[in-house]
């Protein structure tokens, strides 16, 4: 294998490496089509995190700013949480919303509400911190949110309109803890089942269905600021795995106020799901009725229920089942022509039935009219659809390291591809469907954002204007060439997609030690055809630092279909770790690496696998760096662990199996553990026993505490601190090339 020489980086520090964005990546986000027909983005000019508000008329190609409003950092608890549940890092501007009709702008701005009703018009406050979640109805002429767990409601077109609220049982927050919420989604909702939400306008503005949540059943766990001058305890409730979820139940208020109507579905419902069942999605059909998708508590039955908010019924159209688990998608969508009657409507679903998620067409009953996309290949999701041309736009690639956009016949036919370039590709798509935007990015390419025209998508000259075009200077600056791609063959024949960053500039005969990144869970892709690879800093400064860093996609990760991620059902940190020693092997082929010498490191979930990494396969990996590691699956989270894991009390033999803490008397290699005190979702306790069990073992560790910090680091200085630690271990335990000249 030929081995390519690069020049060094000259200024790739671990200042750099911790600073956000990375090289090429300040680019447009959270684009969406104004109702002008602009495109409006979150963006920084200055090349931080702080972002404005930009708009670019497609008719002149020219951007103009919105909105700078500058930075601010200041969330109340909910919205911080929120925060890190959205992985969101960005200040300044972080979210916007256009009403479906009419001019109103919606942008939050440190827990308070601004709105901006006509274009001309000028964004005023109309409303005061702490505001939650707020969503305007449809026609922009309300706004709801939650404040303090109780619902309320915003009357945007009365100058002097203060706010109402619309419910009054929420019961008062102790210690931050609060017992019974309105309108918010619990904690395992927007951590695990992908549900922001916990409240939805009906079509015409004149309701709000909201869910109703107590927490009584589930354990407070407090966490402690103990890096500060003053003591804070925070409590949260947390749902450890075989123990008790939140209980709910899903209401209708009208939005001027009223009685609430308590809708036949919540977690004591015994139907379809069973008892303790999730609330996964809600939908509002134009015929008023409200789309409800129920997941079993096993996560083996998904439900669709149709329920009538004025009459109580309800009806199951579409039921999933599954051996192992299902995965929630956001993929419904109510196909309907714009002059058709409110009830006249087909249902667009997808499925893994088959072993890969696919597209099919239902009546509104739920019948199954036909299958819209083929296979083999799995589709991502779903982007647009256009109900005059009868045309669905989605997501999907026959190459697992490509993503593509397509669209297919809602009448049959072949999926046509409209997008050109290897790589990855997403789209936004105007209301009509006329326009679309795609977001576009390559190992090579840093991301690129280009408008077409739907009816020229398909001409080959097409190639669409330019929106933006990310910088690639500082990445050139810093010597930074992408990864070669490699694929890898497991022991029993699968393949697997890895990628190789090797040092700058390697030297005949020398061999190097090498570093496996990891993170080997379900949801998640490191490997691919992105320009995200190409800015993987860690891995380029370790490279840097000479190692050859090396990342592989192992058995239960995402984008290979359900087959290939439901191999790890039940008995996780077992073929993964498998896959994983069968990639260092490949490594070991390499003639520039020093198999005797190959580490691992990663966080979270990837922080879990190198734990397992370095207990399960001592001969293989001589060194690793775990961060924010869970230790054992009886410690995490209800929805989450149980999808993949059953319960403890049901699998108690694979929770066993599957635990760091089993095997810590087996630890041989040296381990460095990183962890914030302050982390709410894999918590510090994890660490903790882990600790404890080394202890009782008589096992050395090396420990880094970050006292302030979450799951993920985000201050730059201890995130800079993170990263010298880092190399510094390995240097220390793996040392430096050898041979050579």
């Amino acid at each position: 294998m030929s081995v390519p020489e690069y020049p060094r980086p000259g200024a790739l520090t671990p200042e750099r490496v911790a600073r956000m964005p990375a090289p090429g990546m300040n680019i447009p986000t959270s684009l969406a089509f104004a109702p002008d027909g602009r495109l409006t983005f979150l963006y920084s000019a200055e090349g931080t995190l702080v972002r404005q508000l930009y708009a670019w008329d497609p008719q002149t190609g020219e951007r103009s700013l919105l909105l700078e409003p500058g930075e601010d950092g200041t969330y109340s608890r909910e919205e911080a949480l929120r925060r890190e549940r959205q992985r969101q890092y960005g200040l300044g501007v972080t979210t916007y919303a256009w009403a479906e009709a009419g001019q109103t702008l919606l942008v939050p701005l440190g827990g308070a509400i601004y709105v901006r009703r006509e274009r001309a018009g000028d964004l005023r406050k109309v409303a005061d911190a702490p505001c939650t979640d707020p969503q305007l109805n449809p026609d922009g002429t309300a706004v709801a949110f939650v404040r303090h767990g109780e619902l309320y409601v915003l009357d945007l077109v009365l100058p002097d309109a203060v706010p109402e609220r619309l419910t009054f049982d929420a019961t008062p927050a102790v210690d931050g803890d609060q017992r019974v919420t309105n309108g918010l989604a619990e904690f395992v909702a927007q951590e695990e089942l992908g549900r922001q939400h916990g409240f939805w306008w009906s079509p015409d503005g004149r309701f709000l269905a909201f869910q109703q949540i107590d927490h009584e059943p589930v354990p407070r766990y407090p966490i402690v600021h103990q890096g500060e001058d003053t003591v804070e305890v925070e409590t949260h409730r947390y749902p450890f795995a075989g123990a008790a979820n939140v209980r709910w139940r899903l209401g209708l208020v009208r939005a001027r106020g009223g009685a609430v109507t308590w809708l036949p579905v919540s977690s004591a419902d015994g139907d379809v799901c069973g008892a303790d069942a999730y609330l996964a999605r809600v939908t509002w059909a134009p015929d008023h009725r409200l789309l409800v998708q129920l997941l079993s508590r096993n996560q083996r039955t998904l439900a669709l229920l149709r329920v009538d908010p004025l009459s109580g019924s309800r009806e199951t159209l579409i039921v999933e089942r599954a051996d192992d688990w299902l995965n929630l998608h956001d993929d419904l969508r109510i196909v309907r022509t714009p002059d058709a009657p409110p009830d006249d409507y087909m249902l667009l679903w997808s499925s893994e039935r088959t072993g890969t998620r696919q597209l099919y067409l239902h009546n509104r009953d739920g019948r199954e009219l036909r299958q819209l996309t083929p296979g083999p290949w799995p589709v991502d999701g779903v982007v647009a659809v256009d109900p005059r041309k009868r045309l669905v736009y989605f997501l999907g690639s026959e190459e697992p390291i490509e993503r593509h956009l397509w669209r297919v016949s809602l009448d049959g036919g072949a999926p046509e591809r409209l997008s050109r370039r290897a790589g990855m590709h997403t789209a936004i798509f105007s209301h009509d469907c006329r326009y679309y935007v795609e977001m576009y990015t390559s190992l090579d390419t840093p991301p690129e954002i280009t408008f077409h025209d739907t009816e020229a998508a398909t001409r080959a000259d097409d190639t669409g204007r330019l929106v933006h075009a990310a910088d690639r200077t500082e990445a050139d600056a810093l010597g930074l060439h992408p990864p070669e791609i490699v694929r890898v063959s497991a022991r029993d024949g699968e393949t697997l997609y890895g990628a190789i960053w090797r040092p700058p500039a390697l030297e005949p005969g020398t061999r190097y030690p090498a570093l496996v990144e990891v993170y080997g869970g379900p949801h998640v892709q490191l490997v691919a055809n992105s320009w995200g690879l190409t800015v993987d800093l860690r891995a380029q400064y370790l490279a840097s630092q000479g190692f050859v860093v090396f990342a592989l996609d192992n058995r239960g990760s995402a984008r290979r279909g359900h087959r290939f991620e439901a191999a790890i059902w039940r008995r996780l940190g077992t073929i993964e770790v498998m896959d994983q020693v069968d990639g260092a092997r490949f490594l070991t082929s390499l003639p520039e690496v020093d198999g005797e010498r190959i580490g691992v490191y990663g966080w979270s979930y990837g922080g879990y696998m190198t734990l397992m990494c370095l207990l399960k396969a001592p001969e293989t990996f001589k060194a690793g760096v775990a961060g924010a590691p869970v230790t054992s699956w009886d410690g995490y989270d209800t929805a989450y662990t149980e999808r993949y894991m059953e319960t403890p009390q049901a699998n108690p033999e694979g929770y066993r199996e599957a635990s760091a803490l089993t095997h810590a008397a087996r630890l041989r290699a040296p381990v460095l553990i990183l962890h914030g005190l302050l982390d709410e979702n894999v918590h510090f306790r994890h660490t903790a026993r882990l600790i404890a069990a080394l202890n009782a073992s008589g096992k050395g560790y090396d420990l880094a505490i970050f006292p302030n910090e979450r799951h993920g680091p985000r201050d730059p200085a201890q995130r800079a601190a993170l990263e010298r630690r880092i190399a510094a271990f390995f240097r220390a335990h793996l040392g430096g090339p050898r041979g050579g000249r």
